[in-house]
């Protein structure tokens, strides 16, 4: 047998045409576990035997049994009775869970269906709205990008990274309390309120269009556009906002906007963009996005309410969160869209130091540097972007993860934590806010760490 193989630099032979073959092969091919293999016997002139090709791992996610990590199957299976009580319970609709273990995926589910009312079944690829998660997957990575790059440090203040703007009592404030949310600012501002009738709770026709023209280019949903010089009005609000004198551990989405506008400003390209040219396409993280709808049917993206106080529809495809919608989807705080297998590959880059799929995105330091506590002593158990372990009696984790751990939940309903001590990565992502964010027994019922403590007592 005579090949041309001159475009070919090499081949896989599998012995066995079935689904563990298969899906051995399929990782060697993209790195996720190395190729050792000898052909034991000839194919033609151009195999002879003990033809072989060594390939190395490249530190991506791979896929394994649960016992090859020391999990205790019959105890992993609590997780799907938990995910199914508050599927029963009518916390959520539906869900993607996902674990991994010294970078093999042991546990990647999906349950129920995209809406109470529907048939459709969430599938692994579905896309959910990842509400405050983006703070650790968008403005993180990139604020860590600038960090590196030597155009900021944790101690730079406001005023240095936008000089022109008039900050008042604010421009002092550095990036390593704002971050922490120990900077004494305002918790959150319903901007939206100021563009909606108080009566009706439409919204005002001074604010909106219902196409895109002239001066309303904010795409807000299909068929609301915001009048553009409204951003200017959210930066007034945020500047003229009360800070508190007695600096202390507040949670705030407010320095978000500040991060937002900064990276646009500097890199003369919107978040979503830089986000994919310095950190997605090297991940392989394809399934993640800012507008889904741009990229993505809507029967890949899990619907997150139905909004009978703002834009009046069901949000399908447009992020949840009032103040990124009013910035036309994209924010600092939130926006981004994503499944649970994306979720994990950053988070799994996180914990091997910076190092991902054979690139890497940052040095182990930077990585330690924003993972670190920094005024646990009063009280504030917060990293740099990063959740991190209680310190008190609230209940950010199960309260079984070493204090090295981090990650962050998500107002929708979303959550994720990793632990570099123990290799493990954990995802929850869901829509408890459908049809409505007044449901909050997925809260109530600490399901997702609850789930978490169920993984910590699977394995050995």
């Amino acid at each position: 047998m005579d090949l041309d193989l001159k475009n070919i630099q090499s081949i896989v032979v599998s012995y066995q045409n079935n689904d563990v073959f298969q899906n051995v092969s399929s990782q060697i091919i993209f790195g996720a576990i190395s190729a050792k293999g000898i052909l034991p016997v000839s194919i033609g002139k151009n195999f002879p035997v003990n033809t072989h090709i060594k390939s190395n791992v490249l530190n991506r996610l791979s896929y394994s049994h649960p016992k090859n990590q020391g999990f205790n199957i019959n105890k992993l299976k609590k997780i799907d009775s938990i995910a199914l009580f508050a599927i029963k319970k009518k916390m959520i609709p539906g869900a993607q869970i996902l674990v991994a273990k010294n970078g093999d995926v042991i546990y990647n589910k999906s349950f129920g269906n995209k809406t109470y009312e529907s048939s459709n079944k969430v599938k692994w690829d579905d896309l959910y709205d990842l509400a405050s998660l983006t703070k650790i997957l968008s403005s993180v990575p990139l604020i860590m990008n600038e960090y590196e790059l030597d155009n900021l440090n944790l101690d730079t203040t406001l005023s240095d990274l936008l000089p022109n703007m008039d900050l008042k009592e604010k421009e002092n404030l550095s990036i390593k309390e704002m971050l922490s949310h120990q900077a004494g600012l305002f918790p959150w501002i319903p901007f939206y309120k100021k563009t909606i009738d108080s009566l009706t709770y439409k919204p005002m026709s001074n604010w909106y269009r219902s196409s895109k023209e002239d001066g309303f280019s904010i795409k807000v949903t299909e068929d609301l556009f915001l009048k553009n010089v409204f951003l200017d009005t959210i930066n007034v609000n945020i500047i003229n906002s009360n800070l508190s004198d007695n600096k202390s551990y507040v949670y705030s989405d407010l320095p978000y906007y500040f991060i937002k506008s900064f990276l646009e400003n500097k890199n003369k390209k919107d978040l979503d963009d830089q986000l994919k040219k310095k950190l997605l396409l090297g991940l392989g993280a394809n399934r993640t996005t800012y507008n889904p709808t741009l990229s993505f049917s809507k029967n890949k993206i899990v619907p997150s309410e139905i909004d009978n106080y703002f834009r009046n529809t069901t949000l399908h495809g447009y992020v949840h969160d009032m103040g990124a919608a009013m910035q036309g989807g994209i924010g600092g705080h939130a926006g981004l869209f994503s499944n649970s297998n994306d979720v994990a590959k950053i988070m799994q880059m996180y914990i091997q130091g910076g190092y991902y799929g054979g690139i890497r995105f940052f040095k182990s330091s930077t990585i330690d540097d924003f993972n670190t506590c920094y005024f646990c002593d009063n009280n504030n158990r917060r990293g740099i972007g990063f959740d991190k372990p209680q310190l008190d009696d609230s209940k950010p984790t199960c309260g079984c993860v070493p204090m090295s751990s981090f990650g962050h939940s998500g107002f929708t309903g979303t959550y994720t934590w990793a632990d570099p001590e123990n290799k493990l990565v954990y995802v929850f992502l869901s829509n408890r806010t459908y049809p409505t964010m007044e449901n909050r027994m997925l809260y109530k019922y600490n399901i997702r760490t609850e789930i978490q403590r169920v993984i910590y007592e699977s394995f050995n």
